[in-house]
Parts: structure tokens; sequence; C-alpha cells
């Protein structure tokens, strides 16, 4: 058998008929985040914060785990408010570390109000604030994959959007996760062509 003919399909047909890929298509949870959510514009400050943040706490774990802790995460980090977050102090910090409902990585707590922070200032340093300056990274041209392979992990729009974010004070924030959230708000539509979602933006053509 080939290599072509052993490679699993690009995408899976589900019992509603819609084409999916494969990781969509294996847990309610996730297909339902692809069908409703994954690859929609984000453009509003608050939400682009809590990508900013889940994407960070994501890095080393599967996005389903996160996906289930989120209404946990939303609970813990006031809806992920930049400005109720900016005030985090360490009885706050205390106060996640003993949460069992999030990840409990100390770094990447604090980051999330170091970003916090990072994000108010943001409001007066660049125009738009962070979604201006998250938004402006959109490339010219969106990726149009077949397969999983065709997907590229970073590019040279989400290495500058990193660089620009840690110039800003921002952490936890490297290109290949930067890529990532690129791909969840809609930025770049990196959904297989063969996807019922494929387009679903309004971002980009399918």
């Amino acid at each position: 058998m080939s290599d072509a003919q052993s490679e699993p399909p690009a995408v899976v047909r589900g019992a509603d008929g819609l084409a999916r890929p494969l990781w969509a298509s294996v847990d309610p949870l996730l297909t339902a985040y692809y069908d409703t959510e994954w690859g929609m514009p984000v453009r509003d400050e608050q939400g682009l914060f809590e990508r900013v943040s889940l994407e960070a706490f994501q890095s080393g774990l599967s996005w389903a785990t996160i996906l289930r802790k989120r209404p946990a995460f939303r609970l813990a980090f006031d809806d992920f408010d930049p400005d109720a977050v900016a005030g985090y102090g360490d009885t706050e910090i205390e106060r996640l570390l003993g949460d069992a409902g999030i990840i409990r990585n100390r770094a990447k707590i604090v980051a999330t109000i170091g970003n916090a922070r990072a994000t108010v200032r943001l409001r007066e340093e660049v125009e738009g604030g962070l979604p201006g300056l998250i938004w402006s990274f959109r490339p010219e041209v969106t990726p149009r994959p077949v397969s999983f392979a065709d997907i590229p992990t970073s590019s040279p729009e989400s290495v500058a959007l990193a660089a620009a974010l840690r110039g800003h004070g921002f952490r936890f924030v490297g290109p290949t996760t930067m890529y990532a959230l690129m791909e969840a708000v809609g930025i770049v539509d990196t959904h297989l062509l063969d996807s019922h979602r494929r387009g679903s933006s309004g971002v980009w053509p399918g």
C-alpha cells in the first residue's frame, strides 16, 4: 500500500452529513467548538484577551482539556475582564493556585495577570489597543489546505505578532501559539478545503 493510500482521510463526514477534520470529529465538545466558534472573527478586547490567555494555558496540553475547563477559567479570571485581572495580586495568585478547576501553573497564571496589565497599557500605546495590534498582522493571503499536513504551524506574520506582543510586555506568546490564535479568531482560514466550515468566517473567501 502506498503512503497516499495509507494516509487517513483529510475530512470525516459525520452522521449529520457535514465534513470536518478528524480532530473536530472525535469529541462532541470539539465538534461544537469547530462548528460554531473556531475560525470566526473575534475583534473585541475582552474576547481576544481570553483567547490569548487560553492559548497560553493550552501549551503542552490538548485543546479539549482547555475547552472542558473554560467555564472554570472564566469564573476564576472574572470572565477575562482585562481591568479586573490587571488588579490581581498575591492573594488572587494563591486563590488561582488552589483552584482545581483550572490549570494550576504559577508561571502561566502570573503571565496572564501581566498580560492583562499589558492589554490595559495597549489602549494608550497602540491605535485600537489589543484588537488593533493583533488584527494588524492579518496576511494578504491565507492557506488553502487540502490535508492537515498542508497547514502551517507558524508564519512570518505570527513571528512578527509574537515579537510585537513581547515588545509590549506580553509573555507566553510565541510564534506557534500566536499562529494558533490567528487560526482561532479568523485572521487566517486554515479550514480544509473540503470542510463544511471553509470560508464561513466572512474574512476570507472559500
